[in-house]
């Protein structure tokens, strides 16, 4: 059993300062944005500039390092990188992110990772797909997983599963594994986000110690081992409702770098020898798109801050609150989309080109929209159907 590391004081970040450096990112981001297409993956450079920067510690433990700082200042921080490239964005983002799902676990867990490297980098694979069987001291894991975004960069990643035992129903699950011991599977070749490199891999029957296994019961219900030891509000968000919100960030991101990306592509743009610029339509697009994109940033980041408020305050968040976050950041992606396809469709035949980089923004803002969790359909009807049985509830009371 490894023994408990000494907590190491960190030189946190404020996220004033945090955003200044993102910002200073943007057009280095923007200008590795083509190759890191064609390469199917973020750059390694970009990678270690986020380590070195600090911004992959933003929600990380302060006992490992990390500025325990809330999930909007993280969504904050991918939104403004995304201006300058979506798929560099999403690899930021999974990478930031996942310090939150590695508290979870035991603290002899932490401490295997963050103990002998405060700067490992975790990748995930959550869908249950995994299966286990019980072994002396763990379990034995075999999965093919998919989805796992920034998994080239990561020392760990973790998977979703179900243990398998005779006459027992099947036992959800995450397990813990280093990258050493996975296969990886390169298959991402998509319309969008091409460079987030979000992979498969395998894992063929490999052991996993106990203290890096943990029950989804106990992680939905947010009595985990590490939700249990941690006191800070980020260490208390749900996972599920208001979380989707880092998919939102990257969508948003997208559309603003896009925004500004057509108004410089517009303005000394002319059809057929006049300026484009003066076409009263061009410039009721830019209107209409600019406050679309805003709304759906303020509408996103207003429901992840009332959170972090509430759990900051030792609250917590109800259900019906949990699906309005939801719903806010599906909305926004709707709201986003709208705007990009509508400039989009505005810029005319040269904005068609590969070369270009209106064209890759548009797709990866509408890839960014199509992850599940912010899937519009699926966001209103669990918002509808809890708003309804809260009512219900008040009604009978």
């Amino acid at each position: 059993m490894l023994q408990s590391i000494t907590p190491t004081p960190a030189q946190a970040l404020t996220r004033e300062e945090l955003l200044a450096r993102a910002e200073s990112m943007i057009p280095r981001l923007a200008a590795r944005s083509a190759d890191c297409e064609k390469a199917r993956m973020a750059p390694r450079e970009t990678v270690e500039e986020y380590a070195d920067l600090g911004l992959l510690r933003i929600c990380q433990p302060a006992r490992y390092g990390g500025f325990d700082l809330g999930y909007d200042v993280m969504c904050e921080v991918i939104q403004t990188l995304a201006r300058g490239c979506g798929s560099q964005a999403w690899v930021h983002m999974v990478l930031a992110d996942n310090p939150l799902k590695l508290a979870a676990f035991s603290l002899e867990a932490q401490d295997e990772v963050w103990g002998r490297d405060s700067r490992a980098r975790i990748c995930v694979a959550i869908a249950a797909v995994g299966k286990a069987k019980r072994a002396p001291g763990g379990i034995v894991w075999t999965g093919l997983h998919g989805f796992s975004s920034g998994v080239d960069h990561a020392d760990w990643v973790i998977c979703g599963g179900n243990i398998i035992e005779e006459g027992k129903a099947p036992e959800g699950c995450f397990a813990l594994i280093p990258t050493r011991e996975i296969e990886l599977i390169d298959d991402w070749h998509s319309v969008g986000l091409a460079g987030s490199g979000s992979k498969s891999f395998k894992v063929n029957d490999v052991f996993v110690p106990q203290h890096r296994v943990l029950s989804k019961k106990d992680y939905d219900a947010g009595t985990s081992p590490g939700t249990l030891f941690y006191t800070a509000p980020i260490s208390k968000l749900p996972r599920g409702g208001v979380s989707a919100v880092s998919y939102t960030a990257v969508c948003v991101g997208v559309a603003e770098g896009f925004l500004q990306n057509y108004i410089d592509f517009t303005a000394p743009r002319k059809s057929r020898g006049n300026p484009v610029a003066d076409q009263v339509g061009i410039q009721m697009g830019i209107g209409q798109g600019s406050a679309e994109i805003e709304a759906a940033s303020r509408l996103y980041m207003g429901a992840v801050r009332e959170t972090m408020e509430m759990l900051g305050r030792g609250e917590t968040p109800s259900k019906l609150m949990g699906a309005q976050g939801k719903r806010n950041a599906a909305f926004a992606c709707q709201l986003a989309m709208g705007a990009v396809q509508k400039l989009f469709n505005a810029a005319g035949g040269r904005a068609l080109y590969l070369d270009g980089v209106l064209q890759r923004q548009f797709r990866d803002c509408f890839a960014a929209a199509a992850h599940h969790s912010v899937v519009w359909d699926g966001a209103a009807a669990e918002y509808g159907k809890t708003a309804l049985a809260v009512a219900n509830a008040r009604l009978r009371n």
